[in-house]
């Protein structure tokens, strides 16, 4: 909701707000910077939905049992979900580019903004995580970006099925993977996201996604790390701790370029071969949107290295899917050093449907020396199914022979790892939907 809110009132529109995460007193810092906006903040208590004239954008999180919404309909106000206001302002651009898939969204949405911001396209960008490129001391929470060129880059969702309200031009889908929803409800909604556009992004190491790439009847340009007949390929790969360097070979313009990556791991090589595609689609020069790369900062909060005192290293994760997480594992485990891993479920509705794939994911990709830890979900209030908890993944895990626990709650977590810390482990903390896990991972590098 901060980047949409950012970019209607950089258009001119009055935009105020509420949030529960403002009631319970959390992450303070992004409510001050909204302010600084010029956006007025209200308690979510429907004392700022008073008039007939007002819009009400909620996100798809927002039940219709929150005051605001109830507030929205007493005074007549119409209602909009933050998908259908989104969709709006990206159907309506000169070149909206729509970046899909079950992982690698943010990272792949950033890179094409950074690449068209580099060449001086000016776009308007629409992320779910903080550019660290256009950070600065106005702007801590830079998860959108404001320009009057023609290119609108944004992230589009299949979680609520709202990626069917995007109309783009260029349609880039990284993968398909099991998520928020079956298998058959994803192949229709990434097949029609993928139909509608004039370029088709597609990357053939994922299975599902190559088997579209068979099927599209329009122009597509396809990239892989492993097949010689994708249009953009990537050899060489030299992973490091905090980088990657790869070269990137395009195989209709028989040119080739050098990349050095500011983030880690094969998953951002991925990522990088769908910017430059999806750079190319939009009219961007091969070798231009190579060099740009060069210079692209990352994403907060991907492998994001935080800091390291006595000889361990704290990084910051979202990982919180299978996909996800198998990325992020694979990637530390290129490089030694025993990983401590807390690991907070997104949401007990993810832990339900997933259950199985979770304990698989760590089953595979942990070592014997690892040590995964979990609290429980995040959970802010609601109706959600509470019914599969951290503890039957833990259980799970350990079943399968790998140090794993649940424990009650991230302070018992942070006890544990401090314990069990010593030179040359990597404590990784990872989830989604909390901000305050940075502060976690920061209060905890200070604590070690």
């Amino acid at each position: 909701m901060l980047p949409l809110a950012m970019i209607v009132k950089a258009a001119g529109c009055h935009v105020e707000g509420s949030d529960r995460a403002l009631d319970q007193g959390r992450t303070g810092a992004k409510f001050d910077y909204l302010r600084s906006l010029g956006i007025k903040l209200h308690p979510q208590d429907g004392s700022g939905v008073c008039r007939a004239d007002q819009i009400l954008v909620a996100s798809a999180a927002v039940e219709d049992t929150v005051p605001d919404v109830a507030a929205a309909r007493a005074v007549g106000a119409n209602r909009l979900s933050r998908a259908q206001l989104l969709a709006e302002l990206f159907n309506a651009s000169a070149c909206p580019i729509g970046v899909a898939g079950t992982s690698g969204k943010s990272t792949t949405t950033a890179m094409i903004g950074w690449i068209l911001h580099h060449v001086g396209k000016k776009p308007t960008v629409m992320n779910g995580a903080v550019m660290k490129n256009f950070v600065s001391p106005d702007a801590l929470f830079a998860s959108a970006l404001v320009g009057d060129g023609d290119a609108f880059v944004s992230e589009v969702d299949e979680s609520d099925g709202s990626i069917a309200m995007f109309n783009p031009k260029v349609a880039v889908l990284n993968n398909i993977a099991l998520d928020h929803k079956s298998m058959d409800e994803l192949r229709s909604l990434f097949g029609g996201f993928v139909e509608k556009a004039d370029v088709a992004v597609l990357n053939l190491d994922n299975d599902e996604t190559a088997r579209l790439s068979d099927i599209h009847k329009g122009a597509q340009i396809t990239y892989s790390l492993s097949r010689a007949t994708a249009d953009l390929q990537a050899k060489n790969i030299t992973p490091a701790p905090f980088g990657v360097a790869f070269d990137v070979f395009g195989r209709r313009e028989g040119e080739s370029a050098s990349v050095s990556l500011k983030m880690p791991g094969r998953h951002n090589v991925s990522n990088a071969l769908a910017a430059i595609a999806a750079a190319s689609a939009a009219g961007i020069g091969f070798a231009d949107a190579a060099k740009a790369l060069g210079g692209f900062a990352g994403v907060k909060r991907r492998l994001e290295y935080v800091g390291e005192a006595g000889g361990v290293t704290i990084i910051d994760d979202f990982g919180h899917n299978p996909d996800k997480i198998t990325a992020s594992l694979k990637s530390l485990h290129e490089f030694p050093g025993r990983l401590l891993i807390m690991f907070q479920p997104h949401g007990f509705g993810p832990l339900k449907k997933m259950k199985d794939e979770f304990i698989e994911t760590f089953a595979d990709n942990l070592s014997a020396d690892d040590i995964l830890l979990m609290p429980e979900p995040v959970y802010y209030g609601g109706t959600t199914d509470r019914s599969v908890s951290s503890g039957d993944i833990a259980a799970g895990v350990a079943a399968a022979g790998f140090q794993t626990e649940a424990l009650p709650d991230r302070e018992t977590c942070s006890a544990r790892l401090l314990a069990e810390a010593r030179s040359g482990d990597r404590i990784v903390i990872m989830g989604a939907r909390d901000d305050t896990l940075s502060v976690f991972a920061a209060d905890l590098l200070g604590k070690l």
